[in-house]
């Protein structure tokens, strides 16, 4: 037994592992529960790990669906492509659904952490008949992130600005020890309360190490400035938004919540959107998990 199938045996009872093929690679994925089917995109420095107090409470009323995205864990790590296209959230979108059709799920509710939650909403904005209800959890979108950016914001975000720069500027520095960057972002972040399990925490450890995986890092980041921030002023220039019920939390104490106007940038996006602001700092699911769950729930029904 591998150290990622003891995992989910012990933190997701009853859910089944199962690899599902994209067009580019395999996706890791865990489906338990029944009822109406939903899926939780997890952020980075992560995997689907991160829903282990959330995804089995609500695998009782919901088909529950947990991913690796690409790049991530067990699932398949691109390397670089022209313009870092292979991980612009739009076609991490596009192979999210392939997995919930491949799934035989046509709509379904949506939430997303972090970077998961960036490809939540990419996905709310392209498919907007495929998205019944939509969970966002501490991001703003990436155009206002880049807009609305202040030197305090790029001390305490570092991590943006640095990871995209070119290749392989980042990679190389973070070979030497790649765990170190995985374990700052985790624990170092403004307002960071996380109580990780110790186990989840050394997977999220070993899952970043790999050279693909910091190669994959890297490239996400970069399509953030390369592919995502031009498809938002696409949107914007175009009066898109997102149609469905959409529900925004953030950490108070994070830096999403500290230094932007999340309401307001999110109304302008989302007009049927509901706030939910958390004493906490990012990472919610494993910060505040007990409230997130019932935030979902209220939200989710």
């Amino acid at each position: 037994m591998t150290l990622y199938e003891d995992l989910d045996r012990r933190f997701f009872p009853g859910f089944k592992r199962q690899k599902i093929q994209g067009s580019d690679g395999d996706i890791q994925t865990l489906v338990g529960g029944s009822g109406p089917p939903l899926l939780m995109l997890h952020g980075d420095p992560q995997t689907h790990l991160c829903w282990h107090h959330i995804a089995p409470e609500l695998a009782r009323d919901y088909t529950v669906v947990l991913t690796d995205i690409r790049g991530r864990g067990e699932s398949h790590k691109p390397g670089r492509t022209p313009e870092n296209v292979a991980y612009s959230k739009r076609v991490h979108a596009r192979e999210q659904l392939d997995v919930m059709k491949t799934l035989g799920f046509e709509t379904f509710r949506l939430v997303g952490h972090d970077r998961g939650a960036r490809i939540s909403r990419r996905m709310a904005l392209d498919f907007p008949d495929r998205i019944e209800r939509l969970a966002i959890m501490d991001i703003v979108p990436i155009l206002d992130f880049y807009e609305n950016t202040t030197a305090k914001v790029a001390q305490d975000y570092y991590y943006f600005f640095f990871l995209t720069q070119p290749s392989p500027i980042p990679e190389d520095l973070i070979k030497g020890s790649p765990e170190k960057l995985t374990r700052q972002i985790l624990t170092g972040l403004p307002g960071q309360v996380a109580l990780y399990d110790p186990d989840i925490f050394e997977a999220y450890l070993a899952s970043g190490a790999s050279e693909e995986a910091i190669v994959a890092m890297c490239e996400c980041f970069r399509a953030g400035l390369s592919q995502d921030i031009h498809h938002d002023r696409e949107d914007r220039e175009a009066g898109r938004t997102i149609v469905c019920p959409t529900l925004v939390m953030w950490g108070e104490q994070g830096v999403v919540g500290t230094h932007f106007d999340v309401r307001g940038i999110w109304s302008r996006w989302a007009p049927d959107c509901t706030f939910a602001p958390l004493p906490c700092g990012h990472f919610i699911p494993e910060e505040k998990p007990a409230l997130a769950l019932q935030r979902l729930r209220d939200f989710l029904k």
